[in-house]
């Protein structure tokens, strides 16, 4: 099945120069949901994976269900104020502007196998920041893994030394 074919472009989105990869066609046909998934679950076979840890929130669409999946637990990174216990924080930049992300302090077990996902990976930031969060907790980052991924925004260059993986390259 061709995934790039459930890709809209939304021009001008969320502003004015931005070319947005909507992944909302795909999340509205289950036959593709299912082939991502699918996709996903081949991307780790063979891997120990403890945690998916995934960023809010496009990336929990596709990250509960590949924990699940893998009889692995669920992380959701959050910003800030958005997670009701104490949480660990990493400040980030994105590719146009600054953020920061949280995740539970008990969310990931010192020696955890994680596997990040996010829906986008663009110039990096978010999943370095992830990366960071998850280290200092005391997981292993095990891969990265992207449905899609922009690469003339060059993101890989800012997780060097990790395994990435995506469905779909631009």
């Amino acid at each position: 099945m061709d995934l790039t074919k459930y890709i809209r472009d939304v021009k001008d989105f969320p502003k004015k120069g931005i070319d947005f990869k909507d992944i909302t066609p795909l999340l509205l046909d289950s036959s593709a949901t299912a082939e991502a998934v699918k996709q996903f679950e081949f991307l780790v076979e063979g891997k120990s994976i403890d945690k998916v840890v995934a960023m809010e929130a496009r990336g929990f669409f596709f990250g509960t269900l590949i924990a699940q999946k893998l009889g692995a637990g669920f992380v959701p990174v959050r910003k800030p104020g958005k997670l009701p216990f104490s949480t660990l924080n990493q400040q980030y930049s994105l590719e146009y502007g600054t953020d920061e992300l949280q995740i539970h302090t008990d969310a990931i077990n010192p020696g955890d196998n994680v596997l990040i996902h996010d829906d986008v990976l663009a110039t990096g930031g978010t999943a370095e920041a992830v990366v960071k969060l998850v280290e200092l907790a005391g997981g292993k980052v095990v891969q990265l893994d992207f449905l899609l991924d922009l690469t003339f925004l060059n993101g890989k260059d800012k997780l060097k030394g990790y395994n990435i993986n995506s469905l779909i390259k631009y």
